[in-house]
């Protein structure tokens, strides 16, 4: 097995280029990467939910978030 001693100031450089290319890269591929639109999700009716038991003190903590309902 092989030990390798590397510098710090060495290693520096040897991250500061991977990044540089994993960033050059990343670049590249952006107009590869379509973005669908989001589609908003359609609201289920109650009685299509069944079998699920959520505890008061949860429903009181997501019923008062804006994001569902509060």
């Amino acid at each position: 097995m092989q030990k390798h001693s590397v510098t710090s100031s060495a290693r520096a450089a040897e991250q500061d280029s991977g990044l540089e290319e994993l960033r050059g890269d990343c670049a590249r591929m952006v107009p590869h990467w379509a973005v669908p639109a989001a589609a908003a999700a359609a609201p289920v009716p109650a009685s299509l939910i069944h079998g699920i038991t959520v505890p008061p003190a949860s429903a009181r903590l997501v019923g008062g978030m804006s994001e569902y309902g509060g």
